[in-house]
């Protein structure tokens, strides 16, 4: 069965810098599994505050993630600095999907490739509500 190559960093037009911890290595000397989505987490969530979409204290629609992926290329661990590529795969009328690229600092290979996606919904009822259009068009800078 062959694969769909990994995307490049060129596929990617939003990067955030991610520092590995001491926490994020297993007993084989690497970045857990679970530690790439948390990663994916904090990428996306750090655009959506930088681009004034997301406020963390009050903010309506918000974000409840339904799907989460990840296939793996190659190590990475402590100590690392890292950079995660952001970009909108999917834009419907209240979810994104995003793909997420791990990359070394300054690698054009990636050693992790991910896909997360958002259902957006009322804070209060938490059913799903159609995404703002200015929400909309910043995401739409991603894509």
């Amino acid at each position: 069965m062959s694969r769909e190559p990994l995307r490049t960093r060129d596929a990617y037009p939003r990067f955030v810098p991610i520092t590995t911890r001491w926490a994020d290595n297993d007993m084989y000397g690497h970045a857990n599994n679970v530690v790439y989505y948390s990663w994916f987490d904090t990428a996306v969530n750090t655009w959506l505050i930088e681009a004034g979409l997301l406020d963390l204290a009050g903010g309506n629609p918000i974000g409840l993630v339904v799907e989460t992926g990840c296939r793996y290329a190659a190590s990475v661990g402590f100590p690392q600095k890292l950079e995660i590529g952001v970009r909108v795969a999917k834009l419907g009328s209240s979810s994104v999907t995003y793909h997420l690229g791990v990359f070394v600092a300054g690698e054009t290979e990636p050693a992790a490739e991910g896909h997360f996606t958002h259902v957006y919904v009322d804070s209060i009822s938490r059913r799903p509500t159609p995404l703002p259009e200015a929400w909309r068009a910043a995401l739409k800078t991603l894509a």
